[in-house]
C-alpha cells in the first residue's frame, strides 16, 4: 500500500504532466496536423469540446495535489 506522500507525488506528476500535454494540444496545432496526416480532419472541430475540459480537470488534478501536499507538510 502506497503512503499519503508518495500517492501525493504521484497525482502532483500527473496533475503536471497531463496539463502539459493538453496545453500543448489546445494552445498549438499538434493535434490538428496530427489528425489531417492520418485522415481524421472532419473531427478537428470538436477538439475543443474534450481539450477544454481536460485542461480543467488537470488543472484542479494539479491543484488537490499541492493542497493535499501541504496539508501533510503542516500537519507533520
Amino acid at each position: 500500500m502506497p503512503s499519503d506522500d508518495t500517492s501525493s507525488n504521484g497525482l502532483l506528476k500527473v496533475g503536471i504532466i497531463g496539463t502539459i500535454i493538453v496545453a500543448l494540444c489546445c494552445f498549438t496545432p499538434i493535434l490538428v496536423i496530427l489528425f489531417g496526416a492520418v485522415g481524421l480532419a472532419a473531427v478537428v472541430g470538436y477538439l475543443d469540446l474534450v481539450l477544454f475540459p481536460a485542461l480543467g480537470i488537470f488543472i484542479l488534478l494539479t491543484i488537490y495535489a499541492l493542497w493535499r501536499k501541504n496539508a501533510r507538510g503542516s500537519a507533520s
